[in-house]
This record gives structure tokens, C-alpha cells and sequence, in this order.
């Protein structure tokens, strides 16, 4: 079994990536006015997986930014993020693709030993951060932090279509150009976190948040808290509240059993999971819509967790009817009873809403959706997965009308809006291995054939030769030499 280092623990990860050689040279030409090649939208983990990939396919001219001020606020682990250790396998392929001396387990072990990472069964949600932070570092990924996307729009131009970007640096403005766009923002990157039309009056008086807010539990110690949702983010919200000694807390599934029946995952399914995008339209919906209406299962842990605590009370089947806020409660219905909550926390999950995002709002109506390309039957009907983007083979925004919006197809997204056309949650760990090459094949023969004619003549140039005659003139056969004698 192999061993890593000791006394310096990244010294397997630099002679890694010296036995994997220099990354190629920068190959796409550059243009007057345009700033960058490729703007990254998002700094965490996928973000951070593409600037590796495109670093290796000899892509230069990106630029990472990423709206948190610094690096422990970017992404969600050290902010958002509940749980105590991550959901998926502690093994699967990270951002660091191929190179496995890059990945989480190399980084691991060099720092707490073999054992110890045989000992964890999923990867420890902070030690997931300091390993990303880690990899930003040992492979040279610049995130801009404190840069904000506000809004962009093409700039038709016959000699090099791009993008306008207008940024927000620190609170100032900026104008900036590129020529492709990469969404990797996230788990609201597609619109924005859903909270039901009941709550919206307790979340205007500070009574009320998503999970995917930032909510102060300390505050919620000795109150009576409603959780409204039955996935893991609920669970662990609740989980929290408890911890930070609420007095009681209520979470409200719709659901009438947790466990939700199995369903066939895609990256357990190698056929699937590898051609998914091949895949029949209405295949692929099947599978969106049944597993959206069957719902997702928290992991045990979770559930065990909050079970800890006697005051956690759980309702099944118990979807709210209304809610008012009265004397500083939220008053909610539920069946034929009534219950008084101090704050209540909506783990309700994501819109996929393009309009409902500042800088995608002005290119929402161009975008193909895919209510726009596929009609479903009656019973798999699902009018939220309708409204997400059908995304094609570089999961690049399409046009919803043939011959207006072609430079859509500079734009690609890889957040969880793209669950209907990819079958994954765009984003997550298990997507990375399989959809992010594919990205970046995509941006790599873009950009070749943008500029084909200039690489065409790169390629048939005459270059100098590496030798001339004399290093081998000496062994050159010299007609009517004297031959040897037998």
C-alpha cells in the first residue's frame, strides 16, 4: 500500500504534477478588446474543477470570480451548509479528474494517515473546505474574490462575437469582455431558493427563512421552531436548531414515510450515467420527474441526529393549509390543528427561474426550456422541471427561436438547473467526473474553429528545422568512393 510524505504533506501532490509534465502552452490566440477567454462564475468546487481541466487542455485567458469577500465564504461548506459530513461516497472523482495524487483521499491521508481515512465513512464537511482551499492553491487557481457578476449582454461583432460584463468589484463598478461564460454557481445558480407564497409575510418580518439563507440559530435558543420540508437540508437546519437549544422543533413533510421509494441513481447506472445526453427526451424526463415526485430520502444520519433530542417532533403528512403572523408568531394550519411558531425555517428546495437572477434575467426569454421541446404525459407533468433549460451536448443554453440568440451557446451552466437534461444535480461531486471534460471538449473546439483560418496557418507555417547537414555529413554515400575489398 502506498505512503505518502511526512514531512512535507504536499510533496506527493508537487511531484505529481511534475511527472504529469507542464501544462500546454496557451494555444488560443489573443484579441484586441477581449479581456478573458472564459469567465468562470463561481470560485467552489466546480469552478474550481474547470480552471484545472481548462489549465491542462492549454486553455489561458480565464478568470475565476466568485461574490464572497474572501475565500472561507465562498461556496457553501463553511456558510450554508449543515450537515457534518458530506452526502455522496468519500471516494468518488473530485476536481482533480485524472490526477488522483490531487484528490481528496492523497490529500488526506498525507496530512491524518491511511487509517484515518479508512476510519471515515463520508468525507468531514470542513475538511472538504480546507482540502478545496488546498487545491486552489497547489494548482495555481486565482479566484477573484469580491467580484460580482451584475449583468452582461453580447456584442455582435462579425470579427469575434463576445460578452459585455458588467461587474460589481468590491462594491465598484467594473466593464470587462470574454468570450465564453461558465455558470458554476451553485445550487441556486438557476433561479433562486423556493419559499411557499404562505411564508412571505413572516419572512418580511424577520420570522421566517430558507435553508439556503443565512439564519442566526444561536437567536432561536429557548423558541418553538417550525421546519417545513423532508430533505436532508431540512433535517440538518433542524438538527442545528436543536443544538442551539431551541425548545422545541416541528418539521412538516408532505410525505406519509421518509423513506421515499429507491430510486435507480444515474451515476450507480455506468450505461446511463456515460450517455445520458444521448438519451431520449422522454427517457430522460421519466427519470427527472419520477424522482422529483417521489422525492429525496435524508441520509440515516441526519434522521439520527435529530432523534437525539426529545423535543424534536415530526409530522407526516401534514402539508400546511396557511399561515398568518400574529403578536410576533406565525400562526400555521395544519389539518385541524393550529400551531404558534417564533421563527419558522422553509427547506423547500430551488426555482429554476432565470428571470428571478439579475444576470441572467435579460436573456431568460431567449433561453430553450424545456417545456419549449418536450411535452410530457398527463401523469409525469412537473411544470417547475418544465421551466429548466434544456441544455445541449456542452451543456450550453440553446435558443428557443432558430436564428435569434445563437451567442447563447457561448453560455454554459453547471449548476443543479440542469438536472432534466443531465440526469445529476449539476455541481454536486458525482457530476464532476463525467461533465466537466465533456464542458471543456466543448469550449476547446469552440474556440478552435472560432479562429480556425489563424490556426490553420500556425499549423502549415514553415518553422526552422532542429539540425542542419554537417550533423550527419560525415555519413553520407559518396558515389565512385573506394569501396573495401573483400
Amino acid at each position: 500500500m502506498r505512503t505518502f510524505s511526512t514531512t512535507n504533506p504536499d510533496d506527493d501532490a508537487q511531484q505529481a504534477l511534475r511527472l504529469l509534465g507542464p501544462a500546454p502552452a496557451n494555444w488560443v490566440p489573443s484579441h484586441p478588446g477581449i479581456d478573458h477567454n472564459l469567465l468562470i462564475i463561481g470560485g467552489g468546487q466546480t469552478g474550481s474543477a474547470f480552471a484545472f481541466a481548462l489549465q491542462r487542455a492549454g486553455i489561458g485567458g480565464v478568470s475565476v470570480i466568485d461574490a464572497a469577500a474572501e475565500a472561507s465564504q465562498s461556496g457553501v461548506w463553511l456558510t450554508h451548509a449543515r450537515m457534518h459530513t458530506l452526502r455522496t461516497l468519500k471516494n468518488l472523482v473530485g476536481p482533480e479528474g485524472p490526477v488522483t495524487a490531487l484528490g481528496f483521499q492523497a490529500w488526506y491521508e498525507s496530512r491524518h494517515g491511511q487509517e484515518a481515512y479508512l476510519a471515515i465513512d463520508r468525507i468531514p464537511r470542513t475538511a472538504w473546505a480546507e482540502y478545496l482551499d488546498w487545491f486552489r492553491g497547489i494548482t495555481g487557481t486565482a479566484v477573484r474574490y469580491g467580484t460580482r457578476l451584475v449583468r452582461f449582454e453580447p456584442v455582435a461583432s462579425t470579427a469575434l462575437p463576445h460578452f459585455r460584463l458588467h461587474l460589481e468589484v468590491n462594491g465598484e463598478p467594473r466593464t470587462e469582455t470574454a468570450r465564453k461564460l461558465i455558470f458554476a454557481n451553485g445550487v441556486a445558480g438557476s433561479g433562486t431558493p423556493f419559499v411557499p407564497d404562505l411564508l412571505a409575510t413572516a419572512v418580511s418580518k424577520g420570522l421566517a427563512a430558507h435553508t439556503g439563507h443565512a439564519i442566526d440559530f444561536a437567536a432561536l435558543a429557548g423558541k418553538t421552531v417550525a421546519v417545513i420540508g423532508a430533505a436532508a437540508s431540512a433535517f440538518d437546519a433542524a438538527a442545528v436548531a436543536l443544538e442551539n437549544g431551541t425548545a422545541e422543533v416541528h418539521l412538516f413533510a408532505r410525505r406519509s414515510q421518509l423513506a421515499a421509494t429507491p430510486v435507480a441513481r444515474v451515476r450507480g447506472y455506468p450505461g446511463l450515467y456515460d450517455n445520458y445526453l444521448a438519451l431520449p427526451d422522454a427517457t430522460r424526463w421519466h427519470h427527472a420527474a419520477r424522482y422529483r415526485r417521489l422525492g429525496t430520502t435524508p441520509p440515516p444520519d441526519s434522521v439520527q441526529r435529530v432523534l437525539k433530542f426529545p423535543n424534536f417532533h415530526l409530522h407526516l403528512a401534514a402539508s400546511w393549509q396557511g399561515a398568518q403572523v400574529r403578536d410576533g408568531k406565525v400562526i400555521a394550519s395544519v389539518h385541524d390543528e393550529t400551531f404558534r411558531f417564533d421563527f419558522v425555517i422553509a427547506g423547500t428546495g430551488y426555482t429554476h427561474g432565470l428571470s428571478q437572477r439579475p444576470e441572467l434575467a435579460g436573456v431568460a426569454d431567449l433561453v430553450l426550456r424545456w417545456r419549449d421541446r418536450f411535452e410530457p404525459p398527463a401523469h409525469e407533468r412537473d411544470d417547475e422541471l418544465g421551466a429548466a433549460p434544456y441544455l445541449g451536448a456542452g451543456l450550453e443554453y440553446l435558443e428557443k427561436t432558430p436564428g435569434t440568440a445563437s451567442w447563447l451557446r457561448d453560455i454554459h451552466t453547471y449548476n443543479p438547473g440542469g438536472f432534466a437534461s443531465t440526469g445529476l444535480p449539476l455541481g454536486d461531486v458525482p457530476s464532476i467526473r463525467g461533465y466537466v471534460p465533456a464542458v471543456v471538449r466543448r469550449i476547446s473546439e469552440d474556440l478552435l474553429l472560432a479562429d480556425l483560418a489563424l490556426h490553420e496557418a500556425r499549423t502549415r507555417a514553415e518553422v526552422p528545422v532542429d539540425f542542419d547537414e554537417t550533423l550527419y555529413a560525415g555519413a553520407i554515400w559518396q558515389a565512385g568512393a573506394q569501396r573495401l575489398e573483400a
